[in-house]
């Protein structure tokens, strides 16, 4: 994999940790209980965490060769976490689409949790197994740990909603219906990830815990269709633009502030 293309990719894994970290801390204050308001907050902390360190390895790579700036722009300095989370634009993030799918009802979040968690979980798999970048790996393997508590959490969730009330799997059938369409995009592999990617394999992987759940779920598992693609290079839905307005307001309004 070229330097470019790897910095770019590193780049992406912390787009859709950090991203899906944002949507995730919308909750905090506002979930259905105590426990799970917190729960949902913990997770939240979870990918920003993971984002951080991502972050932190693609600016020590972009500093030790110079890279150009990710925005065209002039940032000062070297690179850092801060620079590469709060000044880039909408068309230079990387996450997928269905990181930034709002947040709607708790049924739909818990979905689009689902479904990241289970993706991210196989996909940090192979990292940690068989990426040839020990640092990369490394990231991976320690946020294996955590997105295997996700998965776990939203699983769960998923089978409660599903095969609960007629309420709760109403509204989960509704959030499958939104949120289907932008699954696809992430087994549609960027020319930053071909080299050493497998994402057939964690495709299959990943449609078979997708089926397991559904199936104690009782919820139907929908057929191939059309999908949502573009977040991967930079072209996304009008819902990254609000989320990034928030996001960077502090650091865009008061340049160079610190806590």
């Amino acid at each position: 994999m070229k330097q470019d293309s790897f910095i770019y990719y590193t780049l992406h894994l912390a787009d859709n940790a950090l991203i899906l970290g944002h949507r995730n801390s919308e909750w905090c204050g506002h979930g259905p209980v105590l426990e799970q308001d917190i729960a949902i907050t913990n997770i939240s902390l979870d990918l920003i965490g993971q984002a951080r360190n991502f972050y932190q390895y693609a600016a020590k790579l972009m500093n030790k060769q110079n890279a150009p700036s990710p925005n065209g722009k002039e940032v000062g300095g070297e690179f850092t976490e801060d620079k590469l989370a709060y000044l880039r634009d909408v068309r230079e993030f990387k996450n997928c689409l269905l990181a930034e799918q709002p947040n709607g009802d708790w049924a739909q979040t818990i979905l689009r949790q689902f479904f990241f968690s289970t993706y991210q979980f196989y996909l940090y798999r192979q990292l940690q197994e068989s990426h040839p970048d020990e640092q990369l790996a490394a990231i991976a393997a320690k946020s294996l740990k955590e997105v295997t508590y996700h998965l776990r959490w939203s699983s769960e969730w998923v089978i409660r909603l599903g095969d609960g009330t007629e309420e709760s799997r109403k509204r989960m059938l509704n959030a499958l219906e939104n949120l289907w369409p932008y699954t696809g995009e992430l087994f549609v592999p960027a020319a930053y990830e071909t080299d050493r990617m497998d994402l057939k394999n964690i495709k299959e992987q990943w449609a078979q815990k997708v089926k397991d759940i559904f199936s104690e779920a009782t919820l139907p598992y929908p057929a191939e269709g059309w999908m949502h693609t573009g977040g991967k290079t930079g072209m996304h839905t009008e819902q990254l633009g609000f989320i990034l307005a928030e996001l960077q307001f502090m650091q865009r309004a008061y340049p160079n502030s610190e806590w």
